[in-house]
């Protein structure tokens, strides 16, 4: 049996697509599966253990990246493809049974509006694949240090979304000082390579020693391979916030000009916390534009970030 996945572009879309992905390798253990994505998603896939073939859709000239998709798997008859980019290739593929998802119009997560393509019950969660290189990599980089990781991801690809970084340094400070609920634990700053110089002020402020930078240092697999192991994550809403949710390490979630009821972490041990004012209304501000220079998160205090993270650890979320 032949399954070709269309995923997505975007990272974190990409993750909250491996619960589906997964389910769809229980139901058909047999299945050898081919997954199109674009090249920042790819790596979400390349440990997936039923997979064939990764066709990595780069945009271009002339819809360059649908032409890669048709020209790879046109001559293929497949027995099922799921198309979650709603694409015309969707529909002229050859194949037996299609399903094609037309966007997120539906109520409910976007996790749920997934499942809804085969009414799997229960929801299947978001999962992450690594390879043992890539845990190999991440022991050399934890060492033998038996301290817990507290893992934070300070950017997004939206300024207006990434909660300001003075906040991130006063929360790591609580939880991992004296009497905090991670006492004495390391801290690990994730972000893309091209975020690392707005990540660079937190990693900053922590001694060498008890820091781990993986701020656009390593790749994918090998981060995923530490958010395995961290004690906790904290994480503007990002793709990887959804990709710590995936790997089962403890979640928290930070939201303000972006929707909470369709993208938080999802997962039996997650969290979120938002601004006071919710999506609507700061979308409806008068100040308000697309692209701005400045967070719109102010409103969202430490304390709350902090005593949230301490009740997601002591199983209270």
């Amino acid at each position: 049996m032949r399954i070709l996945f269309i995923s997505h572009t975007r990272l974190g879309d990409a993750v909250l697509s491996t619960g589906l992905l997964g389910a769809l390798m229980d139901r058909y253990p047999e299945a050898r599966f081919t997954i199109a994505c674009g090249p920042v998603a790819a790596p979400v896939f390349e440990s997936f253990p039923a997979l064939e073939r990764l066709v990595v859709m780069r945009k271009g000239p002339c819809l360059r990246h649908w032409r890669t998709l048709l020209g790879a798997c046109f001559t293929t008859f497949w027995d099922l493809i799921v198309d979650l980019r709603g694409s015309a290739s969707g529909w002229v593929l050859p194949t037996r049974r299609r399903r094609i998802f037309s966007g997120g119009s539906a109520g409910g997560h976007r996790v749920e509006q997934l499942a809804g393509l085969f009414e799997f019950d229960p929801v299947p969660a978001p999962r992450a694949w690594f390879s043992e290189a890539d845990k190999a990599r991440a022991d050399l980089l934890s060492g033998d240090d038996p301290r817990p990781i507290l893992a934070v991801g300070p950017t997004a690809n939206w300024r207006a979304k990434t909660w300001p970084l003075e906040r991130f340094e006063a929360t790591v400070r609580e939880l991992s000082g004296a009497g905090g609920v991670l006492d004495g634990a390391r801290l690990a700053v994730l972000a893309a390579p091209q975020e690392r110089e707005a990540a660079l002020p937190l990693l900053a402020a922590v001694p060498e020693g008890d820091r781990i930078d993986l701020a656009g240092t390593e790749p994918l697999g090998v981060l995923t391979a530490m958010l395995a192991r961290s004690a906790l994550y904290i994480g503007n809403d990002s793709g990887l916030m959804h990709l710590a949710a995936a790997t089962g390490a403890p979640t928290l979630g930070l939201f303000g000009p972006s929707r909470d009821e369709q993208y938080r972490p999802w997962g039996r041990r997650t969290a979120f916390v938002r601004t006071d004012r919710d999506y609507d209304t700061l979308r409806r501000d008068p100040g308000f534009c697309k692209d701005p220079d400045d967070s719109l998160m102010w409103d969202l205090p430490v304390d709350r970030v902090v005593g949230a993270a301490a009740g997601l650890l002591a199983g209270k979320a």
